[in-house]
């Protein structure tokens, strides 16, 4: 025989703990004459065929025909005191949940101007209250199938990451400024949801964002692009994936660096070009000296063949005179003319 129970209370609720169901599971058997008990802080919902009928407050209540009009009517007129009807009764805690804990198990993906797409993680908590014990109940434990206290978290998280999600894709902030807006974006989630949780007999009391950060992933995209504005070109940055990615064969091969790939010689050019991305430029030749005329004394250009001052043609093979301008020798050391040093 199903045991009856005559007294129905949840005495040690957590002061986390928004729900508890009576009895932890399957259908409990009740009479009319048994005891409610309802702590302050508390409400109990009568539950019977997946919908919420009737709420008792905080006080000790005995299960008559006039208190709980709306189960007595569903299961018909009981034929005496100790005839007993099936239900389930959960008890709500009324209680301000001061830090509940929201966060992104998995990284969220939002709009940015700079990196196109950001892959972002945020972390943060709120407050809330039920309101409607009734409400929620029918909502969240009969439309949703949910009654305990990690599983209804995890649903309401669900929510807050849902509606911040839709806030930053519609705020369009670049990543690297968001802490700036911090209060603005913890106001506008708070709006969000505050619809959404009236729903489920909830009120939303306050709402805070904590940190909003890029994954590891795309904090070395950042890094990288960092890097590009300084070298100043998309070009650079095929550069630096490209380098990127041969060092980290060769550092992962363990046998000799590139040469362990046994990519050799090509991509240690692959490498170099990578870095640069510019043609190799020929070593400068020192610019041969000018001579000066042997006519005018003017300077004359290096492999000029006549005086740009006066016209006369310039000697082969030999060079002037700095002094007196006269032709000297291939490898004399002093002016036949005039005696002086040449240089």
């Amino acid at each position: 025989m199903a045991r009856i129970f005559d007294v129905i209370e949840a005495p040690d609720m957590g002061p986390k703990e928004l729900v508890r169901r009576f009895p932890p599971s399957g259908a409990g058997d009740f009479r009319l004459g048994s005891q409610v008990i309802v702590r302050e802080s508390q409400a109990a919902v009568f539950f019977r065929d997946g919908k919420a009928l009737d709420t008792f407050g905080p006080g000790r209540h005995t299960i008559t025909t006039a208190n709980i009009p709306l189960l007595i009517g569903l299961i018909g007129k009981a034929f005496s005191n100790r005839s007993p009807f099936t239900a389930e009764v959960y008890f709500v805690n009324l209680r301000e949940m001061l830090d509940m804990r929201w966060g992104t198990a998995e990284a969220i993906t939002v709009p940015d101007a700079r990196f196109g797409m950001a892959r972002l993680r945020a972390f943060g908590r709120y407050s809330m209250q039920v309101t409607a014990p009734q409400t929620f109940v029918n909502t969240v434990v009969g439309q949703q199938g949910l009654y305990q206290t990690a599983q209804i978290e995890d649903f309401l998280r669900g929510i807050v990451l849902n509606r911040l999600t839709d806030l930053l894709g519609e705020l369009q902030k670049p990543l690297l400024e968001l802490p700036k807006y911090y209060e603005e974006i913890s106001a506008g989630v708070r709006a969000k949801i505050a619809d959404e949780f009236e729903k489920l007999g909830l009120t939303v009391k306050t709402f805070v964002v904590e940190s909003i950060s890029p994954t590891e992933e795309m904090a070395k995209a950042i890094e990288e692009r960092i890097q590009v504005d300084v070298l100043g070109g998309v070009g650079d940055f095929e550069a630096i994936q490209r380098a990127k990615a041969l060092r980290e064969a060769a550092q992962a091969s363990g046998e000799g660096g590139l040469a362990g790939l046994g990519v050799g010689l090509g991509a240690g050019m692959a490498l170099g070009q990578a870095f640069g991305q510019q043609p190799a430029r020929p070593p400068e030749q020192p610019a041969a000296a000018a001579t000066t005329c042997h006519q005018c004394g003017q300077p004359v250009p290096a492999g000029a063949k006549f005086c740009p001052n006066c016209g006369a043609k310039q000697e082969e093979g030999g060079k002037f005179c700095p002094e007196c301008g006269k032709p000297v020798p291939a490898g004399a050391k002093f002016c036949p003319n005039c005696g002086a040093k040449q240089p």
